[in-house]
């Protein structure tokens, strides 16, 4: 797949992805749903925060670094995307169940960040070692 392909798939599965949370949140009511209408709420806009992220993150990279392989920056934009969205869930999660303290969101921080440290961690022990 090429680079421009991807960014057009990438690009209209986020507008449907968009496209898709817009009308769960207009046709839910948040009251009076249960936990299906909710879980498609939170899933709709995870896919629609990831997509959108993925291409964000991918130009910004393309733009600013340049140096790195076209590859390596989509792998890394997309992981990060993944992340970011989770965080932007568990963050609408907890402030849906009452549990977000600065606390709370310490440790979700701390907890992604340390596991994007050992993903990059364990990438380079993996290409080291080849």
């Amino acid at each position: 797949m090429t680079l421009k392909n991807y960014l057009i798939l990438m690009s209209f599965s986020a507008l449907l992805c968009w496209g898709a949370f817009f009308y769960v949140l207009l046709s839910i009511d948040p009251y009076l749903t249960n936990w299906i209408g909710l879980l498609l709420f939170y899933i709709t806009l995870f896919f629609a925060l990831s997509g959108s992220f993925a291409v964000l993150g991918f130009l910004t990279r393309f733009v600013v670094l340049k140096k790195d392989l076209v590859f390596h920056s989509v792998k890394i934009a997309f992981r990060q995307s993944f992340l970011f969205a989770f965080l932007v869930i568990a963050i609408f999660w907890l402030q849906s169940q009452n549990l977000l303290t600065w606390l709370n969101l310490f440790f979700l921080a701390g907890g992604l960040i340390l596991l994007e440290f050992f993903w990059l961690n364990y990438n380079r022990s993996k290409i080291k070692n080849i």
